[in-house]
């Protein structure tokens, strides 16, 4: 990863929980629980996945930086979104909870080396080593992923 790339994807990953925090700023209920199908998540899940992804990136990152030779869990998104009953939260604290944990993210991050990016932990589901580097990448992506997703849930609220 270049520089340019690092700077690129830590700006991207600055600006996303304040672009979410506006998207969803004054949402009703109403608009905040629809689901386009039984199997898809509404926006109150999309807001607990992005605050409960930070965390793990926050660990996940951790231990590639921290630990030697460390292993990463796999995760189920949607068992998460269920089972940790996502639309029985506040918006407005799953907001916060996203950014607050997105800036002391972001925090460890600018104190990295060149080097630290290399590090790395072993995923099982993908069966291989991924980097500091490649989570620097989707923490950058991730956000302004769903926040598109969000857009779309608006739009078919409102349909």
């Amino acid at each position: 990863m270049t520089d340019a790339e690092l700077k690129n994807h830590l700006d991207a990953a600055a600006k996303s929980p304040k672009q979410i925090a506006a998207a969803v700023s004054g949402m009703s209920e109403k608009t905040l629980r629809y689901k386009p199908g039984p199997d898809k998540w509404c926006i109150l899940e999309v807001l607990g996945h992005l605050a409960d992804m930070e965390v793990m990136y926050a660990y996940r990152m951790r231990q590639m930086l921290a630990d030697k030779k460390p292993v990463i869990a796999p995760i189920d998104q949607d068992d998460w979104a269920k089972n940790l009953h996502y639309t029985e939260e506040s918006a407005a604290e799953l907001v916060a909870l996203y950014g607050l944990n997105r800036h002391h993210n972001l925090q460890l991050l600018g104190r990295l080396e060149p080097q630290d990016l290399e590090k790395s932990a072993h995923h099982p589901e993908l069966q291989r080593p991924v980097t500091v580097a490649e989570y620097i990448e989707k923490i950058g992506t991730h956000g302004a992923n769903h926040l598109r997703q969000i857009e779309r849930l608006k739009r078919g609220a409102q349909s």
